[in-house]
């Protein structure tokens, strides 16, 4: 999954590309996207190391992109929204500095990407009326269709984000090409001035369903920038705290939908990444598609367990090693070896 980092021209969201990816914007991609990979942290990875001693260590990474700035006028959206539509979750970067007002400009910037949406359900709505005047052999199936897609556009001609609109699983297979932004999962970064005094107090400007989080970009580029006992200085002087951008990184993924699982053994400890309430099969899937292919069955132990007895071996003698099938829900903790038929 692709996560898009999106917001008006000036609000930050390329210092924030940088800031999560170590990666520096280039400028001959301004009007187009920039895309790096951020390694997600799991401190869990060092418990599994202690006990398997690991050749390799191996982090799953998000896909940061940093989209084109959309223009307050309007100017050149449809193409830049054509382009933003690629994410499958967005991290909305909003100016609260020099002046900005960020309420506003969040609430305009949501306006623009539910009209863009009303736009495609709209015209494809409009569409299917018109076919059904017409005879046609697949008059039923457009008509489905239609009933599927009514009640969304009522929701977003009411003005309401499909993010906290209960859509039936009919109607999420209706939309599903559509790539609309309102039901895209998201994350909200109020990008403040570096001598905010209480930046938690733009936290009531993150609507219903939303999470939000307020810092000042520049100043945590800074920090990142400095050693580390000068950093510890700069801060007790100017009494400002770093954020903590791994914890930053864990939100963005948990915001995303999706999770992390672990295989570990003595050639290597690596974490993977997996849909929230994805199944052993996809895991298996995500490792290598021969695994899925030829999936027999997921021996998942828990990372405590692991840590806590020592070995695999105490692990199967306390009755802790589980035998799950293909849809077994992967949970938080799950250490998997998928066993298969070659």
């Amino acid at each position: 999954m692709k996560i898009g980092i999106v917001g008006y021209q000036g609000s930050g969201k390329s210092t924030l590309f940088h800031w999560l990816t170590g990666i520096a914007p280039d400028p001959s991609l301004a009007h187009t996207t920039q895309s790096a990979m951020a390694p997600i942290p799991e401190p869990r990875i060092a418990q599994l190391c202690t006990v398997y001693q690991p050749k390799k260590i191996t982090q799953a990474a998000l896909e940061i992109v940093d989209t084109p700035g959309l223009s307050r006028t309007h100017e050149g959206s449809a193409q830049k929204l054509a382009t933003i539509r690629e994410a499958g979750a967005l991290v909305i970067a909003v100016a609260a500095f020099g002046g900005a007002d960020a309420a506003a400009d969040l609430r305009n910037f949501d306006d623009d990407l539910l009209i863009a949406d009303l736009d495609i359900v709209s015209g494809r709505v409009e569409r299917l009326r018109d076919q059904l005047r017409k005879p046609r052999p697949n008059k039923e199936k457009d008509q489905e269709e239609l009933d599927f897609l009514v009640p969304v556009l009522a929701e977003l001609e009411a003005g309401k984000p499909l993010h906290s609109f209960p859509l039936t699983p009919d109607q999420r297979k209706a939309i599903k090409s559509f790539q609309l932004f309102s039901e895209k999962p998201r994350l909200i970064i109020v990008n403040t001035a570096d001598d905010e005094a209480q930046p938690e107090a733009c936290a009531k400007l993150a609507p219903a369903g939303s999470e939000l989080f307020a810092l000042s970009l520049t100043l945590q580029m800074d920090l990142a920038g400095m050693a580390p006992d000068e950093r510890e200085a700069f801060c007790q002087e100017m009494h400002v705290q770093p954020f903590d951008r791994d914890q930053l990184l864990q939100r963005i993924m948990h915001a995303s939908g999706q999770m992390l699982f672990f295989t570990a053994g003595e050639k290597e400890v690596r974490t993977w990444l997996i849909r929230q309430g994805g199944t052993a099969l996809e895991a298996a899937a995500g490792i290598h598609t021969d695994l899925a292919r030829g999936f027999i069955r997921a021996e998942t132990m828990k990372v405590a367990d692991v840590v806590r007895l020592g070995s695999e071996r105490e692990i199967k003698a306390a009755g802790l090693m589980r035998q799950e099938p293909k849809d077994y829900v992967i949970q938080d903790g799950d250490v998997i070896n998928i066993k298969h038929n070659a």
